[in-house]
């Protein structure tokens, strides 16, 4: 078993920046590791969507194209962090963000192949 726990979201201005963390504990070698981490986020009405995500063997990332540009995904091996530096926020960033790790490697952008999901952490971007 996997838990995952979120933290770093706030309010903000747009234009301003926010940084996520996602700590990761529990079987994560023989669980997840060498499968995607990946951040999610959902806004109230609106089905849950990707944002970014990490293949955690070999830390290629992949982005959606809201973000691409904007957005950061970076894993620490050694901490099992995987975090989120989003920049030049819009008032549409704002949902509950999600990070999620897939047991066995599939889709990125698909929910339905992550298995371990962390309760969330909200972030509020005004205009």
């Amino acid at each position: 078993q996997v838990s995952l726990v979120e933290s770093g979201g706030g309010s903000v201005q747009a234009g301003g920046s926010l940084r996520l963390s996602c700590a990761a504990s529990g079987n994560i070698e023989s669980s997840i590791r060498g499968n995607f981490i990946a951040w999610f986020r959902q806004a109230p009405g609106k089905e849950r969507e990707e944002v970014a995500a990490i293949l955690t063997a070999g830390g290629a990332t992949s982005y959606a194209g809201s973000v691409e540009g904007r957005f950061t995904i970076t894993q620490d091996v050694t901490k099992n962090t995987i975090d989120l530096q989003m920049s030049r926020l819009k008032p549409e960033d704002t949902a509950m963000y999600y990070c999620a790790a897939q047991e066995w490697i599939g889709a990125w952008y698909d929910p339905k192949t992550y298995k371990f999901w962390g309760q969330g952490t909200q972030v509020t971007v005004s205009s």
